[in-house]
């Protein structure tokens, strides 16, 4: 009996430890999850939205999978909600423009703002980065979602090529192709920048 008893503390040992680690991950991951869909919808509420969704599915659905494949799982249904977002402002300025209400109009919000300053720069260092930060995230924003999605996935994540076509739901030979042209316009957009 006394076996048993101590089989069953372990295993609620093994789960605290376990939720002690998922709440780590988030915690992680939550910051560049919120810049991400940021980029996409443009609007801080949504994007928040969009970021709690994807964490309690990803809690839900994968939370005693193996730690290692959590990253992948995570931006997996992080990019998902951010596509069906996307689905669902086209349908909803669709019957906006068919009643005659106009599109939703984008604030001016800039992503990159919250970003704290760097001190020890001059003042004409600040105010070329502030510059720069400003432009990586018009340019980034003004990318279709599939290449910014695959931009965000290998170049700011770290993902490599398998990794980021399983969260995106497609094949790598898409990624590559997305990532390309991702770059190639964000080098056309930046040019001024480039030494």
């Amino acid at each position: 009996m006394r076996l048993n008893l101590k089989l069953c503390k372990s295993a609620k040992e093994q789960e605290l430890d376990n939720a002690a680690e998922l709440n780590q991950f988030l915690a992680q991951v939550e910051r560049r999850a919120f810049r991400m869909a940021m980029y996409a919808v443009a609007e801080t509420e949504d994007a928040l939205d969009i970021v709690q969704e994807a964490m309690l599915v990803f809690v839900r659905n994968y939370r005693n999978r193996p730690a290692a494949e959590w990253q992948v799982l995570f931006q997996r249904t992080l990019q998902s909600r951010i596509t069906d977002s996307h689905r669902r402002a086209v349908v909803r300025n669709r019957f906006r423009t068919w009643f005659g209400l106009g599109s939703r109009e984008d604030d001016d919000s800039d992503p990159i703002e919250g970003l704290p300053d760097i001190d020890g720069q001059s003042p004409a260092d600040l105010l070329e980065r502030e510059g720069l930060g400003k432009a990586i995230g018009e340019a980034v924003a003004a990318l279709p979602l599939r290449q910014q999605q695959a931009f965000l996935l290998r170049s700011w994540e770290g993902l490599d090529v398998a990794e980021t076509a399983s969260a995106m739901g497609c094949s790598e030979g898409s990624v590559k192709t997305h990532h390309f042209r991702a770059v190639r316009t964000l080098r056309e957009l930046l040019k001024e920048y480039w030494p």
